[in-house]
């Protein structure tokens, strides 16, 4: 793993993986065929890139009760567990509908409603993600969210991993269709004879996902345009080389891409934590990925004063942070940009990733500047309410008249003082 000096300008040195104008092409095209031809299209797609011909897109109860019957007991519990920490989390994210009285009897305000549906994608295949499936149903559950979709790719027979199905069942999902890929997102979107539009989709996945998420948007709405994990490390001299190499590399085995990142004041602790690294990558059953990952986009950064890595940090704004220093407090509350952050030893990444109970959907690329973890606003919509009296109506008509011929718009001056004659209805 390389180390160089900390500079004024670094950035995570990585293309934005939003593939090229074939790719683009390729989307396109299956998203308009399956608007146009639906479920036909679907299976098509489904025998050809993912090499199973499915005589039903839908998972149905028995396969859901088979994946439960085989499921490992104890898995069971810690999937159960997690959801709930989960649930707690984001049970505290709700807003309320409120009224601001103005005067005369008049008010403002703003109502809270839950979107009516949303479709919620699942990298599969050869993997599982039932942390995927907690995450992204479990706030638009707390939000209020009355049907939720599960769409997955399934392996070549057709089926998806248990522990898929079974942690949709300890949420009580049972809407789940077995399709991956841009054909899935285009389901979502448009609908099909067999599967609902929606009105909003989430979740990771490929290129061919994220182009499409993209090119769907406005028609639905969508969470982000999610791209390879990273995690920046801030460690002083008091930190364990061995658990932040660690560390670096629990994000490096998710994608050659994945971007791993340490910035310590200690060249000695430097030198440990890259030694550390290659050490460490040599027993990993994902060494390839993850190696790639290192020696690409993977840096150690030494700086000269810790003043100089928060500032750094804060120009990076990663999706992880964590910090391992003598006072990790001190140093996150100067932190103003970052998806996540985990302070101290014992708050490794994969805690937040799985049990803690924060959203592991988080920004990447920089966009913690300005974007959030998934979270329960993600699905709820707001709707701004007015009422005005006869007696407000009356005390304002004038100035609002003033300000629409200001701006040109006479026919909105008109709008508001046609009310100055008495129609003899009142409908206050």
């Amino acid at each position: 793993m390389k180390i160089v000096s900390l500079t004024k300008n670094i950035s995570l040195r990585r293309p934005l993986e939003m593939g090229n104008m074939e790719q683009l092409k390729t989307v396109k095209g299956v998203l308009a065929d399956v608007q146009s031809r639906g479920d036909e299209a679907i299976a098509e797609y489904s025998e050809k890139w993912d090499g199973v011909k499915l005589e039903k897109l839908r998972v149905s109860q028995d396969e859901i009760n088979n994946a439960k019957k085989h499921f490992d007991a104890v898995l069971l519990k810690d999937l159960t567990e997690a959801a709930a920490n989960i649930r707690l989390f984001h049970e505290q994210q709700k807003r309320s509908s409120y009224e601001v009285d103005v005067n005369h009897g008049s008010f403002i305000g703003q109502r809270i409603n839950p979107l009516d549906a949303v479709g919620l994608y699942v990298p599969g295949g050869s993997a599982a993600y039932p942390s995927s499936v907690l995450m992204n149903v479990i706030p638009a559950q707390v939000a209020g969210v009355k049907r939720i979709v599960i769409v997955s790719p399934p392996n070549n027979q057709g089926i998806l991993p248990d522990a898929v199905l079974v942690a949709a069942s300890i949420l009580g999902i049972d809407e789940i269709y077995k399709i991956g890929g841009a054909q899935a997102i285009a389901a979502l979107a448009y609908g099909t004879e067999t599967i609902k539009p929606v009105d909003k989709i989430t979740g990771p996945g490929n290129v061919f996902v994220a182009l499409a998420k993209r090119e769907v948007f406005g028609e639905v709405a969508i969470d982000m345009i999610a791209g390879p994990s990273e995690i920046a490390i801030i460690a002083d001299e008091t930190a364990y080389a061995d658990e932040v190499a660690a560390d670096l590399l629990s994000q490096a085995e998710h994608d050659p891409m994945a971007c791993p990142i340490l910035l310590t004041t200690s060249e000695f602790f430097a030198s440990e934590v890259a030694q550390e690294v290659e050490r460490q990558l040599r027993t990993l059953p994902r060494e390839d990925i993850a190696r790639a990952s290192i020696e690409n986009f993977g840096c150690i950064y030494i700086a000269e004063s810790m003043s100089q890595i928060v500032e750094a940090v804060n120009q990076l704004a990663p999706e992880h942070l964590e910090i391992m220093t003598t006072e990790p407090h001190d140093v996150a509350v100067r932190i103003r940009h970052a998806g996540a952050i985990f302070i101290g030893r014992y708050s490794s990444e994969p805690i937040g990733d799985y049990f803690a109970g924060t959203n592991h959907v988080l920004p990447t690329n920089s966009t913690a500047r300005f974007s959030s973890p998934l979270s329960v606003d993600d699905f709820i919509k707001k709707t701004s309410i007015i009422y005005y009296t006869k007696e407000t109506w009356q005390q304002h008509v004038d100035k609002i008249a003033r300000l629409a011929r200001m701006e040109g718009l006479e026919a909105h001056a008109r709008a508001v003082e046609s009310r100055r004659w008495d129609k003899g209805v009142d409908q206050s």
